[in-house]
């Protein structure tokens, strides 16, 4: 195997509701409802599936998301962007929790 991800498997998705189908039609409902249109177009939802795709460092939905934004016409340069957006808002999540380490080196007599 090459790879723990296998692009393949992404199709097999929906053998995770075998087991308990009843709570995988509420999720699949449910699903297809957030990515419907409404306030924000299908296009605009794929777009932040594959910003959030990308900070969740998820391959599948990477792979999934890049074709949806690409079929609702986004180009390389829109879906570009969202990651970039996506990246930055990981970075400053990260940097933020840097006041959590100010506080502890503070209470420590460290500053």
């Amino acid at each position: 195997m090459d790879s723990y991800y296998r692009p393949e498997d992404l199709e097999r998705f929906a053998e995770v509701g075998r087991t308990k189908p009843e709570l995988w039609e509420r999720f699949m409902a449910w699903y297809e409802e957030v990515f419907a249109d409404g306030a924000l177009a299908a296009r605009e939802k794929a777009l932040i599936a594959l910003g959030v795709a990308h900070a969740l460092q998820c391959p599948y939905c990477i792979d999934a998301y890049t074709r949806k934004s690409l079929e609702h016409g986004a180009d390389l340069e829109q879906m570009t962007e969202a990651i970039h957006v996506a990246g930055a808002i990981r970075g400053g999540a990260s940097l933020s929790h840097g006041v959590q380490m100010r506080t502890v080196a503070q209470t420590l007599g460290m500053e």
